[in-house]
């Protein structure tokens, strides 16, 4: 699982600038301004958790063996949080539903946890591989 971070960060950075591009030709003349900046949103976010994913894969390929486990549980949880944060504030713009904006904090808080355990992966010393 430890692998796919990276090439799942960078397959996720990629959507984000097509999602964007998409938004940016596709969607100013469908949208209201409201909904636009929502959908700008999302993208903006998914692309620095798109990178956070890949800082947590590189740490992970590139340190020392054992390194703790914080780093893939953080990337991980960056990737929950573009399912849930930006995929909410897609659906939102897109649909109009409202209720849908009732998803996105709990990306949030993924992404929180995810850079507070990227952190302490900084910190805390290698542990023996599992």
């Amino acid at each position: 699982m430890r692998t796919l971070l990276l090439p799942l960060g960078a397959w996720s950075a990629a959507m984000g600038v097509a999602l964007g591009a998409f938004g940016a030709h596709g969607l100013r003349s469908t949208l209201s301004p409201d909904l636009l900046s929502v959908y700008e949103t999302a993208v903006r976010y998914q692309m620095y958790h798109s990178f956070g994913m890949m800082i947590a894969g590189l740490l992970l390929r590139t340190t020392i063996p054992g390194r703790p486990y914080q780093a893939l549980r953080a990337g991980w949880l960056f990737a929950l949080g573009i399912v849930l944060f930006s995929g909410s504030l897609y659906a939102l713009a897109l649909s109009g539903i409202q209720w849908l904006g009732f998803i996105t904090p709990f990306g949030g808080l993924a992404w929180i946890a995810g850079w507070i355990l990227l952190g302490l992966s900084f910190l805390l010393p290698p542990q023996p591989d599992r």
